[in-house]
């Protein structure tokens, strides 16, 4: 596996290069306005009709869920800014495994860029996007951090104690001096450089012939006694000079260390968060297994998709607590609408002009109420893993002279995309598959008219992918598991790729989501060289908005040139800056400066469903936004608590076993036991009948 990722790196590198090369000016654009945005009919009060932020843990599993959920469990009060160094890598090292990366083409470089959703969706990551994690969970931390391209190789330095540390998690390496503390980027490749000076027939290059050459001396001639001094202290090479994932050993840490190629930094994006939320007749089902599905197809499968904890590229895996049979899984987030009760209604974004047999006793389960005018009915389907396929499947009728037409909107319903229509009466399914694929959300509009029209039923079954690692799985003996429903809350997201790309269908872009340009043209980097630019973004939601999370990363040429994060309350009457970077946040860099942001707003005036975000630039030098993401948390109008059922599948010796438990409140404690030690299936949680 090691000449695909050093192919990938260093096509990434060049893309990088390539894009900061050619990064462009413009003209000011204004996006058209879309109409037929969503907009929630709540349930009356005393109906609930969704529940959310669900979570399952157990007492032995740690909750990764978000990053403040993650802060709370790592970074304890008091710690030493070592310590938290070190939680950090050891988290990164617990939840990303070394593999070729998942593409989601939704953030530069096209993959993927946050910690939080690598840890909960993936599960594995390039070395590269592992550097960015670990530079977005130190600063989160409160410390400060660099990366730096060596030659096919990216890695991170964490600042503490008056100096720079290498803390490397995707090869799971450190080296420490000889007084104890953790040698630097620099001083690593100055050893080795130091070294390489006495021995000038050792070969430094990637390729096949080298690395061999490097193998055979690290074999044969004794790699810890005679190989580099800063290197020969590392504890986490074995005996023989692999390091712990088995792909990479002491041979590939001269060649990486030989020299230093860029003070390039690879970007993050945050803001991603797990938040299960669940409907009357909608299950998620999480696997400790997979289907051979992944974010990557039809092509580029990841290692990790057939890898085996304690095995292989994963032998290392259990020191650091895994339990799980792998480490990609498959699930399902299947929703079966009630439309014949009508309790539908409490987690549709629209139910317009809509009876139902319960109202007046006519068939359909759910028609047109006046027949002079169309009926809309709107389901969302927010999902906090990653969408693989999907498919609807209804029985639909069709009265005389009408029609049921079938609409699909990826971003907030700003546009719709036409899906089919029918004519006819009957079952009927329609692959969702290319309009979903690498998606957290859409939402599935039908149009129906003519008297009779309507809906018998209704299913929406979708494929996800999600890492094994995080999932709350058992162990043999009492497993405590805690069962809580957080603050019923939605979220309304808008994050696209921040430049164009010629084949934008893969995945969203910033334009997507109709945002006012001023000073930059349409589809283009937003980016400035010395001129003020903005693109200001609406946002709506379908309940009262509680906060604002805002993300953005950008890079600067300049100590005086920054990009402001500002909010409007009042439709762009008066604004707000509620981010602008200090020459503390812009940090080191030679002339380029790097800084990742995460700003969350509470102060939001009462009843307030709308906002403006705004980024735009100050300086004289040039400013480049690489990623923004815009979170939008709101009250769930048809929101509350029901009980759920979580319902847990293992194996013990080979014979099938299951738990099955109905939270009746919103915090809950039961015990499951184990007699042996359990082979984990699936966690499945509904809300009980």
């Amino acid at each position: 596996r090691l000449m695909p990722r050093l192919l990938y790196h260093v096509l990434l590198l060049a893309a990088v290069t390539c894009s900061a090369a050619t990064f462009g000016n413009g003209i000011a654009a204004r996006a058209a306005d879309t109409p037929g945005a969503i907009n929630l009919v709540p349930a009356p009060p005393e109906h609930v009709g969704v529940v959310s932020n669900i979570k399952v843990l157990t007492d032995k599993w740690p909750d990764v869920s978000s990053l403040e959920d993650w802060k709370k469990t790592y970074i304890k009060p008091g710690m030493s800014d070592k310590d938290k160094a070190m939680e950090v890598w050891n988290c990164q090292v617990r939840f990303q495994q070394p593999d070729s990366p998942p593409i989601e083409y939704l953030q530069r470089q096209d993959s993927v860029l946050d910690p939080i959703k690598t840890y909960n969706v993936y599960g594995y990551a390039i070395c590269s996007d592992s550097a960015a994690d670990m530079a977005c969970m130190a600063r989160y931390a409160g410390l400060k951090a660099r990366n730096t391209s060596i030659q096919a190789h990216v890695v991170p330095d964490i600042y503490y104690d008056g100096a720079w540390h290498l803390m490397d998690a995707d090869l799971v390496e450190y080296f420490p001096k000889a007084d104890g503390t953790l040698a630097s980027v620099p001083e690593i490749v100055a050893g080795v450089q130091a070294w390489l000076k006495d021995h000038p027939d050792f070969p430094t290059s990637p390729n096949g012939k080298d690395k061999t050459a490097r193998y055979k001396w690290m074999n044969e001639q004794g790699w810890k006694a005679n190989g580099p001094e800063i290197l020969s202290r590392n504890p986490l090479y074995d005996e023989r000079g692999w390091l712990p994932c088995g792909d990479f050993a002491w041979g590939d840490t001269m060649m990486e260390f030989s020299k230093i190629t860029n003070n390039w930094e690879s970007c993050y994006s945050m803001g991603y968060r797990v938040n299960v939320q669940l409907r009357v007749g909608e299950t998620l089902t999480r696997n400790w297994f997979n289907k051979g599905l992944h974010v990557n197809m039809p092509n580029h499968e990841p290692g990790s998709l057939k890898a085996v904890t304690g095995k292989g590229e994963m032998r290392y895996t259990p020191k650091w607590g895994d339990i799980a049979p792998g480490r990609v899984g498959n699930g399902t987030l299947v929703y079966d609408v009630p439309l014949a009760t009508g309790e539908f209604r409490g987690g549709a974004f629209t139910a317009d002009n809509l009876a139902t047999k319960a109202d007046d006793q006519a068939s359909p389960a759910v028609h047109v109420k006046d027949a002079d005018k169309p009926a809309i009915l709107d389901i969302r389907m927010p999902s906090s893993y990653v969408y693989l396929g999907g498919s609807v499947a209804f029985k639909g009728v069709v009265g005389e002279g009408g029609e049921i037409h079938m609409l699909l909107s990826d971003n907030n319903g700003l546009d719709w995309k036409e899906c089919n229509t029918f004519k006819e009466s009957g079952d009927q399914t329609f692959d969702l598959k290319d309009l979903v694929f690498r998606r957290y959300e859409y939402t599935l509009r039908f149009v129906m008219k003519g008297k009779g029209t309507g809906l018998d039923s209704l299913k929406l079954s979708n494929d996800i992918q999600h890492s094994q690692r995080p999932l709350p799985a058992l162990v043999q003996g009492d497993n405590k598991i805690n069962f809580t429903a957080g603050a019923q809350e939605g979220t309304i997201t808008i994050e696209g790729e921040t430049e164009v790309p010629k084949d934008k269908a893969k995945n969203l872009t910033y334009m997507d989501f109709h945002p006012t340009l001023d000073g930059l043209e349409a589809g283009k980097m937003i980016k400035a060289d010395g001129k003020p630019v903005s693109v200001t973004f609406p946002v709506k939601t379908p309940g009262d908005i509680t906060r604002l999370r805002i993300s953005d990363y950008f890079l600067s040429q300049g100590m005086d040139s920054k990009l402001l994060i500002g909010v409007s309350f009042d439709d762009g009457k008066t604004w707000k800056t509620v981010d602008e970077p200090t020459d503390d946040d812009l940090g080191e860099g030679g002339g380029r400066h790097y800084v990742g942001r995460y700003v969350t707003v509470s102060e939001v005036p009462a009843g307030t469903k709308a906002a403006l975000v705004r980024y735009s630039t100050i300086g004289n030098n040039t400013v480049a936004c690489c990623n923004a993401r815009i979170d939008a948390d709101y009250k769930e109008p048809a929101g509350g608590f029901r009980p759920v059922q979580v319902t847990y599948v293992w194996q013990e010796g080979g014979v099938d076993k299951q738990d099955v438990h109905v939270a009746k409140t919103p915090e809950e404690s039961y015990t499951i036991k184990c007699e042996t030690t359990p082979v984990m299936k699936s966690l499945i949680v509904e809300l009980a009948k």
